[in-house]
């Protein structure tokens, strides 16, 4: 069965980014040879990645992604990293889009947004690259299936939070833990909450 996987890094507070939306803090962090490609060239990203058939950030994540590798300049890097896979912008306001890039603006309710999703993917996972409270909202409409987060032995103390969710442990299984250099990755399945919950609209 296709999932739809919370997968990203955090530090070990619980932080994706600094109070700045300041990645830098993880590439200070050696993945050591764990983390590198294996004897077919394919890395644990990559490996990751083929399984995906859509995925998803919020208007923070993508600005990020844009700046930090310049994509409007070079949009070629887009392709590079994701292919054609499509991707969808959760967003309230007005994005510049990538050239030649697969994207989708979308705001509200993430209910329709995941069904267009999972009929793109045709039969492959879904990935929420970020932020958190993105996720937050997949995971009060029950559409989170997996976290895989990647814990960096790094404390912020401020920032973005990994998940701005209560979820108890009812709702999480612990299905695998890895080690790749100084990195924890720990997977945990995710329950449907037990009550109704509305959905809350992405974040801008």
């Amino acid at each position: 069965m296709p999932k739809t996987q919370y997968y990203t890094a955090t530090t070990l507070d619980g932080y994706l980014a600094d109070e700045h939306n300041s990645l830098d803090w993880l590439f200070e962090v050696d993945e050591g040879s764990e983390g590198r490609a294996d004897e077919s060239g394919v890395t644990p990203f990559a490996a990751f990645f083929a399984d995906v058939g859509a995925f998803a950030m919020g208007a923070t994540t993508y600005e990020w992604v844009l700046d930090h590798d310049a994509l409007l300049d070079n949009p070629a890097k887009w392709a590079e990293y994701y292919g054609d896979v499509p991707a969808w912008v959760f967003t309230h306001r007005d994005l510049p889009p990538i050239p030649g890039a697969n994207l989708t603006f979308v705001r509200g309710d993430v209910r329709p947004v995941h069904e267009a999703m999972t009929k793109a993917a045709a039969g492959k996972n879904i990935w929420l690259v970020g932020g958190g409270a993105l996720a937050a909202t997949f995971a009060d409409a029950g559409l989170l299936d997996e976290i895989i987060v990647g814990v960096a032995p790094v404390t912020l103390s401020a920032g973005a939070p990994l998940l701005p969710r209560r979820l108890t442990s009812k709702r999480l299984t612990l299905t695998a833990m890895a080690q790749r250099g100084q990195f924890a990755y720990l997977t945990y399945a995710v329950a449907p909450p037990t009550t109704d919950q509305p959905s809350s609209p992405a974040p801008a």
